[in-house]
């Protein structure tokens, strides 16, 4: 009778320390908060307008985030294509934005981005300014990724995406993303 009410106990407490350490051992990225990025261009998975294309002005479409957290000091913008022929493309990467910030105007020029402590990144284009989406054909995605940081990170103007994403990886409070398409 005691060999079968120790090994109960002994079972009973070998499973509440594998629940307790299950919840407690999560990656840091399974738990990121949620930002919303919009824009009054388009709407997730609608149609992003010539205009911001290569086929029409190539000016970077307006930006609204909504819930950064408060612990946010710096925010980062990835816009990258995943259907691209040659692998992923990347459009646009800006980091070092104010954490404060709601929104990134249409059109924002490199000297704004700079007034504003920011700095951008080699793109696939090998610029570091906006890219607009210019698939070869068909109908192509576009992700336009905003990342809520605690730091602001001490890097150069013309790091690559790569280079950005291994930076930010213990620094990611929250994140968020819209997607546009294109098509020619």
């Amino acid at each position: 009778m005691f060999r079968i009410g120790y090994f109960f106990l002994a079972a009973l407490l070998f499973f509440s320390c594998q629940k307790e350490n299950q919840s407690t051992v999560k990656s840091i990225g399974d738990d990121k908060m949620e930002i919303k990025i919009s824009s009054n261009a388009f709407g997730e998975g609608e149609m992003i307008p010539k205009k911001y294309t290569c086929d029409g002005e190539d000016i970077s479409p307006p930006l609204q985030f909504i819930d950064v957290p408060k612990a946010t000091k710096t925010l980062a913008l990835i816009c990258d294509d995943p259907d691209a022929p040659m692998g992923i493309w990347v459009h646009w990467v800006l980091f070092n934005l104010p954490g404060d910030m709601k929104e990134l105007a249409e059109a924002i020029k490199s000297d704004n981005i700079e007034k504003m402590g920011a700095k951008q990144g080699t793109n696939s284009f090998q610029k570091t300014d906006y890219g607009g989406p210019c698939p070869p054909g068909g109908t192509h995605r576009y992700f336009f990724k905003l990342y809520s940081l605690d730091c602001k990170l001490d890097l150069k103007t013309g790091i690559t995406k790569k280079q950005l994403l291994k930076s930010m990886e213990e620094h990611i409070v929250a994140k968020g993303q819209l997607m546009g398409k294109y098509s020619r």
